[in-house]
């Protein structure tokens, strides 16, 4: 008799059925087939969007649980977007052959391309040690959203941008005013209106053809910042810094539910983040708990480092409720828990950001035990080295966090505490994960760098990721490690791509995503290998579209056998 868990169950009953299948192929307008180009369907009633790319020879396949009136979208480099409606009702296929006309203003060309060749065209200063360095501009000004996208390179008299660097100068601690008043005359004389000329070549991988996006929207969201799916009940649990509250996604129906944190008080326009306007006020995080990071316990509940109240919550997915939070005693220092990862024993551990510390929290006994880091040179014009990732090596326990403004890779012993540090392989190391053989791999922010540590005796790699133009650096916020493949999956937050990095091949793979705009947190897998991460930049209205989403790729998908024959392809 065969047995069957109640959790693959509930897994399997949420893997969407596909109600239909659009199909058909692209081409330009010599009729010559265009590959890799975006098809992508959305239903407006959901909030749910599906994509594949063109192969080689123009075709493509998308079968699709949406059905109805649906809007039919085609986006390429360089290619105007190709827009229409399409009535995909009960389970038939749709064939539509579409064209698509090549761009020819430079003006045009220029307002389609990604923040990242805005951005690298501003007058930066000359030499890594230069205050305004392309290094430094990109550590202290990329950190929470993009900057050269269609939102924030809108021509600005200096004095106008004063109140922005202001504020962004404040979130890293420094209060030079001097320091202000000439970067803010770098971004006005930056953006200045004008066209770029610079033209990136985005390369298409043949991985391209096997690749299928899903999105899900998320209405009432204005930061939503990590995400995590849930194997046992097919969920995603997404928190939000500035809304307080835990977003549940049902992926089946594209709905979500949002769970607002008890003790806090969402941000006002005045206090912080808005989602409404475009414009931040002055960021008061003690205004809320200011939810950033999750990670399960072995108890099966989410802990959640809240930035704002310097303490951890607690979210039981069972009951979809807020527990009593944990509570740092004000002796410990601590200030605004950043990233968060639990231990094989169930030890909770997380860094703080504010404070060059790292925490540890046992959740059965509710203490805190604060580990002071050693002093470390600050580099650029941060107040602090900002501990920032953390994650825990499989094969010893030990702790492992990064120091993004020193260059610092750090080691905690899990049983003495003992701190051992070492010099970072790549410049502005941001988040980590080890893969399952024990080694670390950790994203370079500063120089769009990939860097690969066996953390036993310390010895590393580093691999450059590729750029789309000559000196236009990529600008690389998280990674993931696949927990079957053991690819590498790497947020690059500058141009709407998200890049896949093969280590038995030491290749990479680039993957267009649908928004303009896009900048995405921590990756999660999902049981059926999909890769998905939230997509927020600051503030909503920087993404096309002004909603925020989940994105979901599948790496492997195949259109099933009986479609393709109904599409003759």
């Amino acid at each position: 008799m065969l047995r069957v868990s109640f959790a693959f169950l509930v897994v399997l009953a949420s893997v969407p059925a596909f109600a239909g299948a659009l199909w058909g192929t692209v081409k330009d307008g010599d009729g010559k087939p265009l590959h890799g180009v975006m098809v992508r369907l959305t239903d407006s009633a959901s909030g749910i969007s599906e994509s594949v790319y063109s192969g080689e020879d123009g075709s493509f396949v998308l079968e699709t649980r949406l059905s109805g009136k649906l809007g039919l979208r085609l986006r390429h480099p360089y290619y105007h977007d190709v827009t229409q409606p399409v009535d995909l009702g009960g389970d038939g296929a749709l064939k539509e052959d579409l064209t698509m006309s090549l761009m020819t203003g430079s003006r045009e060309i220029s307002d389609s391309l990604p923040a990242a060749y805005h951005f690298g065209s501003l007058p930066f200063e000359e030499g890594d040690d230069a205050d305004f360095s392309r290094l430094h501009f990109q550590r202290d000004c990329l950190s929470c959203h993009q900057l050269g996208n269609d939102f924030s390179r809108q021509q600005r008299s200096p004095e106008s941008w004063v109140g922005t660097i202001t504020r962004m100068h404040l979130y890293l601690g420094n209060f030079d005013m001097e320091l202000r008043d000439a970067r803010s005359v770098i971004l006005s004389e930056g953006f200045d209106g004008k066209p770029i000329t610079v033209r990136p070549q985005f390369p298409v991988a043949p991985e391209l053809a096997r690749a299928r996006l899903t999105e899900y929207t998320l209405e009432d969201a204005a930061v939503p910042h990590d995400a995590i799916y849930n194997p046992d009940d097919g969920l995603f649990y997404t928190v939000d810094q500035a809304m307080d509250f835990m977003a549940v996604t049902d992926p089946a129906t594209g709905k979500t539910r949002y769970v607002t944190q008890a003790g806090g008080e969402a941000m006002s326009f005045q206090q912080g983040f808005s989602k409404q306007n475009p414009v931040f006020g002055e960021f008061n995080p003690g205004a809320s708990h200011g939810p950033h990071s999750l990670a399960m316990g072995l108890d099966g509940k989410y802990y959640v480092t809240n930035t704002g109240t310097r303490s951890i919550g607690v979210f039981n997915p069972e009951t979809a409720a807020w527990e009593a939070a944990h509570l740092m005693a004000d002796e410990t220092r601590a200030i605004y828990p950043h990233t968060i990862r639990v231990a094989k024993d169930g030890m909770v551990w997380f860094t703080l950001t504010g404070s060059e510390q790292v925490g540890r929290l046992d959740p059965g006994k509710r203490e805190f035990k604060v580990i002071d880091l050693p002093d470390q040179e600050i580099l650029g014009i941060a107040g602090t080295t900002q501990p920032y990732g953390i994650d825990i090596n499989p094969l010893d326990g030990s702790i492992w966090y990064t120091r993004l403004f020193a260059d610092i890779i750090g080691r905690i012993d899990a049983e003495t505490h003992e701190v051992v540090e070492y010099p970072s392989p790549v410049s502005g190391p941001r988040r980590m994960h080890f893969d399952k053989s024990g080694v670390l791999w950790v994203t370079g922010y500063s120089t769009g760098q990939l860097g690969r540590i066996e953390a036993d005796g310390y010895k590393t790699k580093v691999y450059e990721m590729p750029e789309f133009a000559p000196g236009y650096r990529p600008a690389p916020y998280a990674l993931g490690v696949h927990p079957d493949t053991q690819d590498i999956w790497v947020n690059e937050n500058m141009t709407d791509r998200i890049y896949r990095f093969i280590p038995s091949e030491e290749r990479w793979v680039f993957y267009p995503v649908p928004l303009r705009g896009t900048y995405t947190r921590d990756m999660t897998f999902t049981s059926q290998g999909e890769v998905c991460t939230s997509n927020n930049p600051l503030p909503p209205s920087a993404l096309e579209g002004g909603v925020l989403q989940l994105i979901c790729i599948d790496p492997e998908y195949q259109p099933s056998e009986p479609r393709l024959a109904a599409s003759g392809q």
